[in-house]
């Protein structure tokens, strides 16, 4: 596995972070972007923030999905399983007003369904501040693989 760069571009973290969003470009322009990226966080305006969630594409999400993402998730394809993570999707958005992420790290999405419950008995901002550090670990994840 690689080691976590001094410096990436912008167009390196866009695909880390499935976007060009204020959080890429905030990461851009500093050294150690990866390693750094919780303390950007914590700079980031809600709106900022929230950008950066939209950006990423929903678990069991079928259509529109980056290469990365489609291999990340996996080719689970239980029915039943996807309905139920469309279900919960919808549910979680309605309730936190941004979208779920979570660090699959090729677990199947049936091991997601329970997770994605259990955030939904959570507050606004300890999701709001679980789904951005999932985010971050996602990025890193993707640079050391490669």
């Amino acid at each position: 596995m690689r080691q976590l760069p001094r410096q990436l571009t912008v167009d390196q973290l866009a695909e880390l972070f499935e976007g060009r969003t204020p959080l890429v470009e905030r990461l851009a322009d500093i050294e150690d972007p990866l390693r750094r990226a919780d303390e950007v966080l914590r700079t980031l305006t809600e709106d900022e923030k929230l950008a950066a969630l939209a950006a990423h594409p929903a678990i069991g999400q079928r259509d529109g999905l980056s290469a990365r993402s489609a291999t990340e998730q996996g080719s689970d394809e239980d029915p039943a399983v996807l309905a139920e993570l469309a279900k919960l999707n919808e549910r979680y958005e309605e309730r936190f007003g941004f979208r779920f992420v979570v660090f699959v790290n090729r677990r199947p999405k049936a091991e997601i369904v329970p997770i994605l419950r259990e955030r939904l008995e959570r507050t606004r901002h300890e999701e709001l501040d679980t789904a951005l550090t999932e985010l971050v670990a996602i990025a890193r994840d993707r640079w050391r693989r490669g």
